[in-house]
């Protein structure tokens, strides 16, 4: 059986918004939180950061595909997409 995977935005210090993809959400929030050589360059400037968006997809490849959309948003739609999750 294949992974699951999710699309995720965590906030972090600052405010702004940080997207990635991963097979476990909690680990990867942890792993932005508290490691130096796993966490993205941009998160660990950035910390602490918090989980405010997660969305589960089909595959692999519908993830990376939902990140890059996600990506291209703006930040008003960001918070739009972060809201609607609450």
């Amino acid at each position: 059986m294949s992974p699951s995977w999710f699309v995720y935005l965590v906030r972090c210090a600052d405010s702004s918004l940080y997207c990635g993809v991963t097979t476990d959400v909690d680990r990867r929030v942890s792993e932005h939180n508290q490691s130096n050589t796993l966490a993205a360059k941009y998160t660990r400037v950035r910390r602490p950061v918090v989980l405010a968006y997660s969305e589960q997809c089909e595959n692999k490849r519908a993830a990376y595909q939902r990140e890059y959309a996600i990506k291209k948003l703006n930040k008003q739609q960001k918070e739009q997409l972060v809201e609607q999750q609450v």
